[in-house]
């Protein structure tokens, strides 16, 4: 595909942090690339409130943004589209919406909804077809506690099932006292899923002003996402 590069960003689950990595992502991205972010649907907010979108851009400033739907009920996107009597956004759209995009950014990225392999219509279309239609990567977002090795581990195997890429997991809430289970889980992450770690933003990221936000990613995510997180540092 040309044009500029693509990178999808997916969670282990719902609230693990998808949109606080994206506006991370885009912090540190912006001041040397013209960054995009697809949000092909967003569920669970109403016409007049703020979505993941808003998030972004409060968080990490000025961005190029793209939202195809938007369902008012918090569910799958297809059930979501199907409850409200509108039409699902297929993966086809979605990839051609991410192509348009690429003419004029260097980079864009494609927040889910939810999980990978959420349906995205009735034909059981997911994020992950999105991510073959476009020969792109994965980040992975996971949660920092009990449990997360083997919902991340399960994500991990099915995007490797579909001959899909996956750069790395990044832990989207790291507690500020972090119990046993994520302490080790930190360690952990890397043999059990084969892929490595990528950073661990704190918890309450979301909360911060524009210019702390900025050092929180820079903090938080690792040289190869454009920061300077290092595994085994003050965690």
């Amino acid at each position: 595909m040309s044009g500029g590069e693509v990178l999808v960003v997916t969670g282990t689950g719902t609230g693990v942090g998808k949109t606080v990595v994206t506006a991370a992502l885009v912090s540190l991205a912006t001041s040397e690339r013209r960054v995009a972010v697809v949000k092909p649907v967003q569920t669970g907010v109403a016409a007049d409130e703020d979505g993941d979108l808003d998030e972004v851009r409060r968080l990490a400033g000025p961005v190029t943004t793209v939202e195809l739907a938007r369902y008012p009920d918090p569910l799958a996107p297809a059930t979501a589209a199907r409850r409200c009597g509108r039409s699902p956004v297929r993966p086809v759209r979605i990839a051609e919406a991410v192509r348009e995009a690429t003419d004029e950014h260097d980079l864009v990225l494609v927040e889910g909804a939810g999980g990978l392999l959420v349906h995205c219509d009735d034909d059981g279309g997911t994020l992950a077809d999105v991510a073959a239609l476009l020969d792109a990567p994965v980040l992975v977002v996971a949660a920092a506690g009990l449990g997360t090795l083997n919902s991340t581990a399960l994500t991990v195997e099915a995007l490797s099932a579909r001959g899909l890429g996956c750069p790395g997991v990044v832990i989207g809430s790291w507690p500020h006292e972090p119990d046993l289970a994520c302490r080790c889980n930190l360690v952990d992450m890397p043999t059990v899923t084969g892929r490595p770690l990528l950073g661990a933003l704190t918890e309450n990221a979301g909360t911060f002003r524009l210019d702390e936000f900025r050092a929180l990613a820079r903090d938080g995510l690792a040289p190869e996402l454009g920061g300077q997180w290092e595994p085994g540092g003050e965690w």
